[in-house]
Parts: C-alpha cells; structure tokens; sequence
C-alpha cells in the first residue's frame, strides 16, 4: 500500500460563536479561504485535485447542501473536481484526511484535499431541527444526551474534581496566551471576514475587514475567577462554561498526495498519515472516546507512549481531557502544564481557550499538529478526540525529514 503524504495544511482563526469576529461571515466563505491557501502552499493547480472531502458536524442550512461541492465550486476548482461532506461529529474534519488519505493509499487518487466548516454561529448545536427517535429514546436515550451531561457524568464516575478541571482550563488558556503573545500559530492564515453594521444614514452596509488570531483566548483568566463561575448543566455539578470548550465558527483544509505526485511536481511534504482508528464507547461519558482510541492505535503501529513526541486531544471539556490522559499516561502536570517546558499534551492551548469548531476540529488540530511538529522537529504526533454518541478517533503522522 502506498503512503499518503500531508503537504499544506492550515485553519481560519477560531472566533467564538455569536460574539466572535467570524460570526457574520458565511462558512463557505471560510471554507473558500481555507481551500484558497492550501493549494497555495501546496505549490499545485486546482486542475491537479482528484476530489474534496470536508467534514461538517451538522450539514445544513448555510453550511448544507453538500458543502464540500459548494465551496469547491465557489472557490473556482474546475468542474472535473468534485467534493463530497462527511459527518462524525467531532471527529469529521479528521475522518476526512483519513478517508481522503486512504484513496491515495490504495491508488485510486493521487492528489486530494480535505477539510473542515463548521459556523456554529449561525448552525446552533443540535442542528436546527433535531428530531431523535420517539421509542429509541424511550429503551436507550443515551446517545441523545447533552455534552454537558457527559462531561459531568465523567466527572462524578472518575472523581475528576472541579479544582481539577479548572487548573486544566487555567493551563490551557495560559499556553494559548503564551503562543499568541509569542507567534507560534503558523498554521493560522489571514481570513478575510465581514460584518454588516449600520451606517449613518440608516443603511446596513458589509463592512469587511481581517481576522488572524483566535479570539477566545482570555489572558485575564485565573484559577480563582474560574472557580467563581456557576456549573451550567447541573446545579450540583462542576462543569462550567469556564472548563469546557467554546462553542466556535472556523474552517481548515490540508492537501494530500502521493509519492509519485511529490516526487512529480517537486513538493516536499510536511508528513505522512501512518494511522487512523476509530472506536466505540458508552454514550453517557463520549469523553473518554481517546483513552480508547489512543492505544488502539498505538497496538496498531506497534509504538508506545513514548515514542510520541506531541499529542492534539481536543479538550471538549476538562472533565473528559484529564480523564483520558490519565488513563494513557500523561497526567502528570509535565506532560501539560503552562508552566512545563517538556509538555506533550497541547503544547499551545487547546479547545478550552481556542475553540471547537465541531466538524472543522478534526483538520484544524492536524494543521496545528503538524506545524508544531516542524518547528519542534518531533517525529510523531498522535491526533485525538472524542465524538457525540460515544465514539473517539486517533491519528498517527510521521514527520517527513
């Protein structure tokens, strides 16, 4: 089987939902953006692209009708290039480098994109018409229940306190601080955005402007503000909008290729995918999906803990994030903390402080997987993240020399 090769990869800032800088601007403009730079850095034509998959949480209303043909479309690919969306929740931007990946492996493509959309500004979670099943929810609700609840259902099984989970928040948006402060987001690209504001005649007008820096981030955070803020999904719990992720409008995309397309056009690749599992979990605590998936993966490839330079696990809520490095061996506040210079685990914040765009999620940590791969010259990175319904997927890249 042949390898599949990363050779660009970048994301759109995250801008929080409603209030964010991204808010007014349509999720096919982003996308179009994203698809934009990344044939750019990848140094092809748009002619040379065998398809394009994008992973999308909820497809629907501005961000549906097959937004991956749309935004190919829009962004002016020929139409010999087609595109296609794919849904598994949090995981869809990272199943679609997967998927896209795997027709490279088996020869049937040899340059590909993938990607990610999600506006959660303007397609609420849940989507707009939610409908689960009358008598399913009646034998197994479960895989309709709210995020909120399993994260404080992982809280209470796994003893993972409030103070717990509010040091980790702090950490995260310390390391997001850290990294604004000081560049380290390469993968970011300046995007294009607008809003409509009323001018002084009474007329509403598109003002446009630039986005390019994620504007969740809270360089004012601390732990004692963090554990004044009141649980927001049981009045007993210990779940706050503080320790989870916010909710975030932003799309990514990534083009793949094969080593003969490299080799032809002269392109040198930032990675190859190794690996890519999925697994299964209970419904009711979806947040450990990574302390599944991660040594799936790692019995797979054969390679331990260890041999893992740096880890993505999406922090969907700090509940669940402590909960899985603890199960695979990264708790230790080294692995972690702000104040760690040997840290693995999201070296420059995670979701708590820049957001999870759902279905972007996927191929924005892979962006930002890979480039602090480069800067930091580490071999191996792993990719993970818990799914709604009670799943979680991992990912495995190699840095190419």
């Amino acid at each position: 089987m042949r390898d599949a090769y990363i050779v660009s990869a970048v994301r759109t800032p995250g801008c929080r939902r409603n209030k964010g800088a991204l808010s007014q601007t349509r999720p096919e403009d982003l996308l179009v953006q994203a698809l934009d730079k990344a044939i750019e850095k990848a140094g092809v034509e748009k002619g040379d692209i065998d398809d394009i998959m994008i992973g999308c949480s909820f497809p629907e209303a501005e961000q549906g009708l097959n937004i991956g043909r749309v935004a190919a479309q829009m962004a002016k690919f020929p139409d010999s290039v087609g595109g296609a969306t794919v849904n598994r929740f949090c995981a869809s931007g990272l199943e679609s480098i997967a998927q896209s990946a795997m027709r490279v492996m088996v020869g049937w493509s040899d340059i590909v994109m993938a990607g990610g959309v999600e506006h959660m500004s303007i397609v609420p979670m849940g989507g707009n018409m939610p409908r689960p099943h009358p008598d399913w929810t009646k034998e197994n609700p479960d895989v309709y229940t709210s995020m909120g609840i399993t994260a404080e259902n992982v809280a209470n099984r796994y003893k993972i306190t409030r103070e717990m989970q509010d040091e980790f928040a702090f950490h995260s948006q310390m390391k997001a601080v850290n990294a604004q402060k000081n560049g380290l987001y390469g993968e970011i690209f300046p995007t294009n955005a607008y809003r409509f504001i009323e001018d002084s005649d009474g007329t509403v007008i598109k003002q446009p402007f630039v986005q390019d820096f994620d504007d969740g981030v809270r360089d004012t955070t601390t732990i004692e503000g963090l554990a004044k803020l009141r649980p927001v999904f049981s009045a007993t719990g210990s779940v706050t909008a503080g320790n989870s992720s916010q909710t975030t409008d932003g799309a990514a995309a990534s083009v793949i290729m094969s080593k003969e397309a490299i080799d032809k056009y002269g392109i040198k690749p930032i990675a190859k995918l190794v690996c890519y599992t999925t697994v299964g979990c209970r419904a009711d605590e979806m947040g450990v999906g990574p302390s599944y998936a991660i040594p799936k993966l790692l019995k797979k490839v054969k390679m331990e803990m260890k041999d893992i330079g740096l880890f993505e696990i999406n922090e969907a809520f700090a509940s669940q994030a402590i909960y899985c490095a603890q199960q695979i061996g990264i708790d230790d506040k080294k692995e972690w903390s702000s104040e760690s210079s040997t840290r693995r685990l999201n070296i420059n914040g995670g979701a708590i402080a820049l957001g999870h765009p759902l279905g972007c999620t996927g191929s924005k940590l892979a962006a930002t997987l890979l480039y602090n791969m480069q800067k930091k010259g580490v071999k191996y990175g792993i990719e993970s993240m818990c799914m709604g319904g009670g799943m979680g997927a991992a990912a495995l890249f190699e840095l190419c020399e």
